[in-house]
């Protein structure tokens, strides 16, 4: 495994029950890329995340983070040694202000003089959060409450920051502003991989890219050859390719 991999699937299958979901995904995410995963409904993306995080176990093949085998480690395992998730729709906490979702999303860190400094670098980052510090969650619009899920996840300093549908719920202008924080977030570091139904949205910002359909991966390279590729209609709409 090349030093520079943070997080690779190697062939990996996987079931819910006896309905097999994926089938031998390959895919590598070396530090400091942005990656996305694209495809339709029911490809196979957040099973694919749900694998990642020890959620789902792989039936075969393996998941490597920083080049351990985490195929039987439990998901607080691997969330402590270096992978997040802004999850889909959010799920922030609603009933707790955005400084108490901010100091949950440090809670595995020892460092704690440091997730101050931290804290403030969010701020810095998304000003209006702290203008809401003391308001709790469920009041913030859908925009600042994808803020604060996305704070929230970097305050963990992760390995690799994993995205579900980011753009999923925010109006059209939102969705060009919540884009435009991502590939900051990338830019400062922050190697992402990032499940997203928008592939044009989505590949205008990546590096590279993995097209699913239907549990397989169909189609990868770079961002701008699959934003160019053919068979990018037919993979969503579930034609051959």
């Amino acid at each position: 495994m090349n030093a520079e991999t943070v997080l690779e699937l190697k062939n990996v299958n996987a079931c819910y029950g006896k309905i097999q979901v994926l089938y031998n995904i390959n895919m590598t995410i070396k530090k400091g890329e942005l990656i996305c995963l694209l495809g339709g409904n029911a490809s196979g993306k957040s099973t694919t995340l749900k694998t990642i995080l020890g959620i789902v176990k792989p039936s075969e093949g393996a998941v490597f983070l920083n080049g351990e085998n985490i195929n039987k480690r439990p998901t607080d395992y691997i969330i402590r040694n270096g992978v997040s998730i802004v999850p889909e729709n959010r799920r922030i906490f609603p009933r707790m202000t955005v400084l108490e979702n901010l100091e949950i999303g440090a809670m595995h860190r020892k460092d704690r003089g440091q997730v101050k400094q931290d804290i403030e670098s969010m701020f810095e980052l998304f000003p209006i959060l702290e203008k809401r510090i003391n308001r709790q969650g469920m009041v913030l619009s859908g925009g600042e409450q994808q803020m604060l899920a996305m704070a929230r996840a970097l305050l963990s300093n992760p390995a690799v920051l994993l995205m579900d549908e980011p753009s999923m719920g925010l109006s059209p202008a939102l969705v060009d502003q919540q884009f435009e924080l991502i590939e900051n977030i990338n830019k400062k570091g922050t190697t992402i991989l990032m499940v997203e139904q928008n592939a044009t949205m989505a590949l205008s910002i990546a590096d590279r890219g993995y097209v699913l359909q239907t549990g397989e991966i169909v189609l990868s390279d770079d961002a701008k050859a699959l934003l160019d590729h053919p068979g990018m209609q037919k993979a969503y709409l579930g034609g051959e390719l």
